[in-house]
């Protein structure tokens, strides 16, 4: 874990340094319209920011947009898009999240002080700039994304949001089927001790989180839901700003199901897009200043919450789907009307396997696997017929003889009982070709404590997110193991989980298929 956590923070700060070198070319273009300021944050924590002014008319006032940073990336992160954003007449500041480089503080992990900041920095804008107090935004990308979310709660003078690559439901982005998400926490954690200052509480949660340190189970889940915006959704509600949010499918930090829920109980102006790929790879071209459908939508959404520019965004369908191929980009009226047409399959029959082995069905590696899905169509692979079924539980549907267009969380009911107390299971949806290669559609992990041993129990287990074309002549498979270098499992040594389908409670997977 160690190497791999090495690699992987490497990689992620190689790719802050290539996020920060362009913009930066850029902004010594422009010098006249960028400074680089010091902001006192909340108990006068100094926070390294920059301000992008439009040119033009000094006396005039325009809105302004404030991006607090991504985790552990300089404050130079959104040069590129500020300076767009400032040519079309928007005052747009960018500060360093405190804790990281810079700026002063620990790390809160968009705790009350961080919230706390962005209020701070808006005070600042208005009294040095020359915004206008009425027409106040926020975005960012996946760190600055959640504190912008949060933010919205507590300051009602902000307007309208663009939250891209980022949570509304801490604990189940990292925490989902009561599964520790290892790679992501392990990426998060190893990121921050490298580019920042954690504070204590922050080294105690992920201490305690990396450890499975069941007896803080209550604690850990108290902190994240502190941090989480569909907690605080009756003051979003009620200050009524307009929400963008917008994520990847493949998003092994912050997966799509928690932020499709929370759209879902938006009540005021608001819009979902999903796209192909990883933890905010799908804005990363838009941060070096090349062209970003991501970032396309957010202008647009801000010229029309904004400036109030009439450009069509507020009248299209809200619900904007990339299907991972090269399918165009597909409307929706709402996120609950891709439940419309559902097709099932059944897990029929008795299936036991045993435990701590991996089958060699995987979800694949955090951020690799699924840019490589974005740009190649290459998700992860299994040999169905080379899987060992004494470590594999495998079901299959019917060869299909028309494309199935999966869109939407596939579902998985089942029955299990284990030898054990504990255990972890992973389920894995693959789409199956003639010579039982299968291609990695979807999974999720599920964790149970507790348990009567022998006692057979039922699971409804939802899938991540996705929008995939599987293609005429092939099958859908479910795959079910128990270890995966995503997850931590639990599963003591010498467990046995067994999969049954009762008459009276058949197992099935439900497929959610678009309406031709």
């Amino acid at each position: 874990m160690r190497a791999s956590l090495v690699l992987a923070v490497s990689a992620a700060l190689v790719a802050g340094t290539a996020l920060g070198s362009a913009p930066v070319a850029q902004a010594a273009e422009t010098a006249g319209s960028i400074r680089f300021v010091d902001i006192a944050g909340e108990g006068g924590t100094v926070l390294k920011a920059n301000v992008v002014t439009p040119a033009g008319d000094a006396a005039a006032r325009h809105p302004l947009i404030v991006l607090p940073t991504s985790w552990a990336v300089p404050q130079v992160e959104y040069l590129a898009q500020a300076k767009k954003l400032a040519d079309s007449g928007y005052v747009v500041l960018t500060y360093n999240s405190r804790g990281f480089w810079q700026s002063g503080g620990e790390i809160e992990t968009a705790g009350p002080k961080d919230i706390a900041d962005a209020s701070k920095v808006i005070d600042w804008a208005l009294a040095n700039t020359p915004s206008d107090p009425a027409h106040v935004g926020m975005a960012g990308v996946s760190y600055g994304a959640g504190i912008s979310l949060l933010a919205t709660a507590n300051d009602p003078r902000i307007k309208a949001v663009a939250a891209l690559s980022g949570w509304a439901d801490l604990i189940d982005s990292i925490y989902s089927g009561r599964t520790q998400h290892l790679q992501a926490a392990g990426l998060l954690g190893g990121a921050g001790y490298l580019t920042g200052r954690p504070g204590p509480e922050l080294q105690q949660i992920l201490g305690d989180f990396l450890s499975s340190n069941l007896d803080k189970e209550d604690e850990m889940i108290a902190w994240g839901r502190k941090r989480s915006a569909v907690e605080q959704l009756d003051r979003i509600n009620a200050n009524g700003a307009a929400i963008m949010l917008g994520n990847a499918w493949g998003d092994t930090i912050f997966p799509p199901n928690q932020y499709a829920s929370f759209y879902e109980k938006l009540t005021g102006p608001k819009r979902l897009e999903f796209r192909p790929g990883d933890h905010a790879t799908a804005e990363a071209t838009g941060l070096l200043g090349l062209p970003n459908d991501t970032w396309t939508s957010a202008h647009r959404w801000f010229d029309r919450y904004l400036k109030g520019d009439d450009n069509g965004i507020d009248r299209e369908r809200p619900v904007q789907l990339k299907p991972r191929s090269d399918a165009p980009y597909e409307g929706y009226a709402d996120w609950k009307s891709l439940d419309a047409n559902r097709r099932k399959f059944d897990l029929g029959g008795t299936q036991r396997i045993w435990a701590n082995v991996d089958s060699g069905a995987n979800g694949g590696v955090v951020l690799l696997s699924n840019l490589l899905d974005q740009f190649f169509q290459a998700p992860p692979v299994a040999s169905l017929p080379l899987l060992p079924r004494t470590f594999a539980g495998v079901w299959q549907s019917e060869r299909y003889d028309t494309p199935q267009r999966v869109r939407g969380t596939v579902k998985v009911h089942t029955t299990v009982s284990s030898t054990k107390e504990s255990g972890t299971l992973v389920a894995y949806l693959y789409d199956v070709g003639p010579l039982g290669l299968g291609k990695l559609v979807s999974n999720a992990p599920y964790t149970f404590h507790d348990r009567t041993p022998g006692q057979p129990f039922g699971v409804d287990l939802d899938l991540f997110s996705t929008a995939y074309d599987v293609p005429a002549g092939h099958r859908l498979a479910l795959v079910v193991d128990t270890v995966d270098p995503l997850y931590i499992e639990h599963n003591p040594t010498g467990a046995q989980l067994t999969f049954s389908s009762p008459t009276a409670d058949p197992s099935y997977v439900s497929v959610p298929l678009r309406a031709e």
